[in-house]
């Protein structure tokens, strides 16, 4: 969201309520592709512990690449249609749901796993250095 904002100010646009609408659009777009790729992870992770949870990650990514890319490409050329064969009214609304659409299908597929992933991994760490070391016996 906020990279379709700075873009839509780098190119001097005015800010209008169907803007707000066309943000509010992209947010819940972006959610909810989050959500799925997020679902199938839990899904794996219920299904197999013995794999790492990058693995099963990366698997989740793949099996939902396609959904992502479909739907992504769809709204895409929908938004096309609107920005070139709809009037000037529609530009600035359509121009908004392109740019979020790109960078909201990248984000889903390349930025919130690899962030989940870290956040894990550090936390996990975190965990580890709190637990005090436990007494070896001797023999």
């Amino acid at each position: 969201m906020i990279l379709t904002i700075g873009a839509f100010a780098l190119f001097g646009r005015e800010l209008s309520l169907i803007i707000v609408g066309a943000v509010l659009t992209i947010a819940g777009y972006s959610i909810n592709d989050t959500i799925v790729v997020f679902d199938r992870i839990r899904e794996g992770m219920r299904t197999t512990n013995a794999v790492s949870l990058q693995f099963i990650m990366n698997r989740a990514i793949n099996e939902t690449l396609g959904r992502t890319i479909l739907t992504g490409g769809t709204t895409v050329l929908s938004t096309l249609a609107l920005y070139f064969l709809g009037g000037p009214v529609l530009h600035d609304f359509a121009f908004t749901i392109l740019v979020g659409i790109l960078v909201g299908t990248y984000s889903s597929i390349f930025v919130a796993s690899p962030i989940v992933l870290w956040w894990s991994c550090w936390r996990g760490k975190k965990h580890r250095e709190s637990q005090p070391e436990t007494a070896l016996a001797v023999r």
